[in-house]
């Protein structure tokens, strides 16, 4: 079997131990005679699979009784609309943007209301997070929103913001599961699965049950309604059926090596590792303020663009895979959520500790 080690932003790569499951249910679900893609959503078999996703999930972020979990479509580009449209009661809505998507999001939003970008670290090109404690909030905002991990920059927002009473929104998709989280201090809580939690598809949205409401933004389609999914058990039109078998198994999994917080142990321990190396590199170097450096995604880049490629190049034929920046920021992005192995990093630091001693 050839596996690289795939440090794409997403879709990432899953858990073997998920994808051998999967590979052992493919032909026949658990007796059923089908696989899990070609069985209805409507039929006892799959409502086991999604009652017993969200038990888990529930489980895992001790996710409180008055909390719904959505299994929803879009993408987290979905959501920037959703969250406004089902939200901004008063027409305004504060932002605090730390990177690309929460500038999208921000962007989004001011189609529906008066947006508000209430604090922003796009002066130093989203190489630090702003400072979230003494925000100037608009008095009647509805919701301050936040993108607790910035995919592309790099970065991750450690503190959570004071709203002032405000509620707090927060995209958390590239770092959903990666460590413990309290559910209780946010609104609403979305992530798209395909980073860190199952395939693209699916997106998780945690929202409190007194924020479904039938106010919602003129127009609104039915399917963008957040009531409409909760009263219907994610099931008003034929969910992400797979996506979410998948997402299932990625909770069973991280419920059997310990939960979040062996999580968290792990992450810190592969971050720390390839942090340490770009600190002590002449020819690499991180991109992102070390208070602010996301365990997730780690940006860098060496001293040329010319160099940038050459590494890529280098790097995908000796097995690593997917270390090319994004687009729009350039430079270099190794990916190393969950299902990274430890093994997968350090072979990364011995590679790129190879590449320096050559291109020095």
């Amino acid at each position: 079997m050839h596996r690289v080690f795939n440090f794409s932003a997403g879709p990432a790569m899953l858990p073997v131990p998920v994808l051998l499951e999967a590979q052992k249910d493919m032909l026949d679900y658990k007796g059923s005679g089908m696989s899990v893609m070609e069985m209805s959503h409507r039929s006892k078999v799959y409502d086991q699979i999604i009652v017993e996703a969200e038990a888990d999930l529930r489980k895992l972020l001790n996710v409180p009784a008055n909390y719904k979990i959505l299994f929803v479509q879009g993408g987290g580009t979905q959501q920037f609309a959703m969250v406004p449209m089902n939200l901004m009661k008063n027409k305004k809505a504060d932002y605090i943007i730390s990177g690309h998507w929460s500038k999208k999001a921000f962007e989004e939003a001011q189609m529906y209301g008066q947006a508000t970008a209430i604090a922003t670290s796009s002066d130093k090109k989203f190489t630090y997070v702003p400072a979230v404690k003494h925000l100037n909030i608009t008095p009647d905002a509805d919701y301050v929103y936040m993108c607790q991990n910035e995919t592309i920059h790099g970065n991750t927002m450690w503190e959570i913001p004071d709203t002032q009473g405000k509620l707090l929104v927060s995209d958390s998709s590239s770092c959903f599961l990666s460590e413990p989280l309290d559910v209780s201090r946010f609104g609403l809580i979305f992530a798209g699965a395909q980073k860190n939690v199952g395939p693209a598809g699916v997106t998780i949205v945690i929202i409190r049950e007194d924020l479904l409401t039938d106010e919602v933004f003129p127009g609104t389609p039915t399917l963008m309604r957040y009531k409409i999914h909760a009263e219907n058990n994610s099931m008003y039109n034929t969910p992400p059926c797979y996506a979410i078998y998948i997402c299932g198994l990625v909770f069973k999994w991280l419920l059997s090596i310990g939960g979040l917080e062996e999580m968290k142990k792990m992450n810190e321990k592969k971050a720390g590792y390839l942090y340490d190396y770009l600190d002590h590199s002449r020819l690499f170097k991180g991109l992102v303020e070390k208070k602010d450096r996301s365990l997730m995604n780690v940006t860098f880049k060496t001293p040329s663009e010319e160099m940038d490629d050459k590494f890529v190049k280098e790097a995908k034929a000796a097995g690593f895979d997917n270390l090319k920046g994004h687009r729009s920021l350039g430079g270099l992005r190794a990916s190393i959520y969950n299902a990274m192995p430890y093994e997968g990093v350090v072979a990364l630091v011995d590679f790129m500790k190879q590449f320096e001693a050559k291109n020095l």
